[in-house]
């Protein structure tokens, strides 16, 4: 370990970028940085995001609702670059005071309903609809228990451990063997829970299984932050065949291509607007974002 220390001021200023990846749109103050009214389009549900775990979990859902038939939740899906700062725009803030994506307005109400942070928006949808969320007392509970722990959990994966060990400017042992001890423990909570049922809430594919797929699920299968071999995931063998089992559904496919900006081209549909769409291509008529 370094023998460098640092020493906190006795009042923390904000007098210089922080260095890494997204340093140009970090800062500690929330608000707009520009004027800018988002665009809207013709189905009752109005999308903003980006094809990143968090907007892949909300795209999955709504593929899954219309594949079994609620035409309800056409959607429009307009993506944000994040690295261009468009999450500061006012028609942004408006809807998500947090900046950050995904967000989702509901344009089928006598008063259009703004919801924000994902695991909210998957509730929302799913109560709106009447599917992918249990009725009965305990397996409903047990469907929320993960839900929420995937929201408390994946910023330790996230801004913890991808940050320090892909992100950050420079390689720091301390909170990387942190982190990564962390990461490895969450997997083998879900690896645990995964040997006893088939998906997360039990025998029934819920939210939940939504929610943790996109972070867990790309863990595993070595897409994120490309830290396959240094956390050992092949380890993690009830996970792995959990998110093969998901990644085979057709909605599953669908709703990982929506706004995604990386990747192989074929894997990718910046904007969704249409389920032909899909077949259409709209990266010809839209462009790569910078």
């Amino acid at each position: 370990m370094s023998d460098d220390v640092y020493t906190p001021p006795k009042v923390w200023t904000w007098n210089k970028e922080s260095g890494g990846r997204f340093a140009s749109i970090n800062r500690p103050i929330a608000g707009p940085t520009h004027d800018k009214e988002l665009q809207v389009g013709k189905h009752p549900i109005q999308l903003y995001s980006l094809g990143t775990p968090n907007g892949v979990k909300v795209t999955i859902l709504l593929e899954e609702l219309l594949a079994l038939g609620h035409a309800g939740a056409e959607y429009d899906a307009w993506l944000i670059n994040i690295g261009k700062g468009e999450q500061f725009s006012s028609g942004y803030v408006d809807i998500n005071p947090n900046s950050k994506i995904p967000v989702m307005v509901d344009h089928s109400e006598p008063k259009p309903v703004r919801v924000f942070e994902s695991g909210s928006i998957l509730m929302y949808l799913a109560e709106k609809f009447g599917a992918f969320l249990p009725t009965e007392r305990a397996t409903r509970t047990e469907t929320l228990n993960w839900l929420f722990w995937q929201m408390g959990a994946a910023p330790f994966l996230g801004g913890g451990f991808g940050h320090f060990y892909a992100y950050a400017p420079m390689k720091l042992e301390y909170p990387i063997d942190r982190y990564a001890m962390e990461v490895k423990r969450q997997l083998d909570v879900l690896d645990r829970r995964l040997a006893e049922t088939e998906y997360l809430a039990g025998s029934e594919y819920t939210i939940a299984d939504m929610s943790v797929w996109p972070w867990y699920g790309a863990m595993v299968k070595g897409v994120l932050y490309e830290a396959a071999e240094f956390l050992s995931v092949h380890e993690y063998k009830n996970v792995i065949r959990w998110t093969d089992q998901i990644a085979d559904r057709t909605a599953v496919k669908r709703g990982r291509m929506v706004n995604r900006t990386f990747g192989a081209p074929a894997s990718q549909l910046f904007e969704r607007h249409d389920a032909s769409d899909f077949d259409t291509r709209t990266q010809d008529r839209i462009g790569k974002p910078a």
